[in-house]
């Protein structure tokens, strides 16, 4: 059978292609090399108890938010998503003191003014800037002028106050904080969305994953687990087959690829149209760090839950605190819905892990590392405790069981280079290299996911309507989104 598409890989933008495809009527077929569907949305099990690997919390879920459109149209908002507190989504504590971040864009410069009165202006400015990228069209010439202006540089010329400037990055674990080069319609897009209004979903990241493909099968649409793509087959300069390592070949007339963008070319073992200069250019882009993660089973009824985030870091330095020596300098707290009743059953720390700190056991693979690989783990578990403490007491006494991740492990679940956690970095001074569309010199190929503009759900969920639109139209996903 020849398909109208090929999806290559199941991570979150591959399976919003599939759908928004299928449900057109054309035929779909995506192929994943692991056991079950999802990429890092995907959730695991330890003694019958569900982690999550990449999901924690969302934004811009409510009536008429972006997000809440892409995921009505999906199918996804009837998954039981829990609202955090519109009064303090998100805590940031900075050398022990806390400030709150408050829904909606006129409350949030409220409460942070209330710390920072000389920056009430300021902040409102910051506000409607962060407006500005969220109606600027993905993908359009404005959105690239944005990128090419540096988050930290407008956050230094904006406001006067260091401190307010690390309260207001606090938030940004979830990308990779880099004065030199993180653009700031990258900082604004990951931090906007998050102020309209922020989510939980009640359950784990397999509820969205089961959706999705639940629906794609519905609509015709084919995933096959266990199917390692090893080349695509090109012929006259189209794509017309991929082949996978258990010799299987799949035909199709468009193929979207999901994976890292260097792996997907290195898949074409000859091309009358890659030329050398572009593999090159592909092969050298940098990766965003990865995240550790420890995450905490609890004593039953020991830790009440808490409807926000906790980021917490022991000095006024959110930018660079992952590059100083010592220990675990900055760490976010997320807690679970609890099932029933008012107290939490598990609680997730994550932290930056740059390479040097595993770069010694990188050629080694999962469950052969070593005890001294299990020691370092240990002992970055205990230091973000041990900050985790500062605002949770008695933590370490709560835990009934606990299990940790390194980039080391989302690099061999999901052969994302050094286990990077935000895909390629996207560099203001050189948008050239670093900012990738959807289209590829072969025309029939194209690329999705969080390597190309934007991660997080959000951001992958527009990459994925900007690749659809390469073959349903720009109208068709305006309507979607308007």
């Amino acid at each position: 059978m020849k398909y109208d598409v090929v999806i290559i890989g199941s991570g979150f933008g591959g399976l919003v292609c599939a759908h928004l495809l299928s449900q057109t009527g054309r035929s779909v077929l995506v192929l994943e090399r692991q056991v079950q569907p999802g990429g890092c949305i995907q959730s695991y099990r330890r003694h019958n108890n569900t982690f999550d690997t990449g999901l924690h919390y969302i934004g811009g879920l409510g009536e008429g938010q972006q997000l809440n459109k892409i995921f009505s149209h999906l199918g996804l908002m009837k998954l039981p998503w829990h609202r955090l507190d519109p009064d303090g989504f998100d805590l940031v504590t900075i050398a022990g003191q806390t400030y709150a971040f408050a829904e909606g864009y006129e409350q949030f410069v409220s409460r942070l003014a209330d710390h920072f009165p000389q920056e009430r202006e300021a902040l409102r400015q910051y506000t409607e800037a962060l407006q500005r990228v969220d109606n600027v069209d993905f993908g359009s010439n404005d959105a690239y002028r944005l990128f090419g202006i540096s988050a930290y540089k407008y956050l230094t010329e904006t406001f006067s106050d260091p401190l307010l400037i690390n309260v207001l990055s606090g938030t940004a674990l979830k990308m990779e904080l880099r004065q030199e080069s993180l653009p700031f319609f990258t900082f604004a897009h990951g931090n906007s969305s998050f102020i309209q209004s922020s989510w939980r979903l009640k359950g784990d990241g397999n509820l969205i994953v089961q959706s999705l493909t639940d629906d794609i099968r519905a609509h015709g649409g084919e995933i096959i687990c266990r199917a390692e793509v090893e080349e695509l087959i090109e012929k006259e300069g189209r794509i017309v087959a991929a082949k996978c390592r258990n010799g299987e070949i799949y035909e199709g007339n468009t193929f979207i690829s999901d994976i890292y963008p260097a792996q997907t070319f290195e898949m074409i073992k000859e091309s009358q149209v890659l030329r050398k200069l572009f593999r090159r250019r592909m092969s050298s882009m940098e990766n965003t760090f990865g995240i550790f993660t420890a995450s905490l089973l609890l004593k039953p009824e020991t830790l009440p839950y808490f409807n926000h985030n906790k980021w917490v870091y022991r000095r006024p330095n959110v930018w660079t605190f992952y590059q100083d020596p010592g220990a675990v300098g900055g760490v976010m707290i997320s807690c679970r819905v609890p099932e029933t009743g008012n107290y939490t059953t598990q609680v997730d720390l994550l932290t930056p892990m740059p390479k040097q700190l595993f770069e010694k056991w990188s050629d080694t693979h999962i469950g052969h590392r070593g005890e001294a690989y299990e020691a370092m783990k240990r002992q970055m578990a205990d230091e973000c405790i041990a900050l985790a403490e500062t605002v949770i007491p008695g933590l370490h006494d709560m835990i009934s069981q606990q299990y940790t991740s390194t980039p080391l492990t989302y690099r061999d679940y999901t052969l994302t280079p050094d286990g990077s956690a935000y895909g390629v970095r996207r560099d203001c001074r050189n948008l050239v290299i670093t900012m990738l569309s959807p289209r590829t010199p072969i025309p029939n190929l194209l690329l999705t996911g969080q390597n190309l503009m934007l991660h997080g759900l959000e951001g992958v969920s527009m990459t994925a309507l900007l690749t659809c639109s390469e073959l349903l139209g720009k109208e068709y996903i305006k309507k979607i989104i308007n």
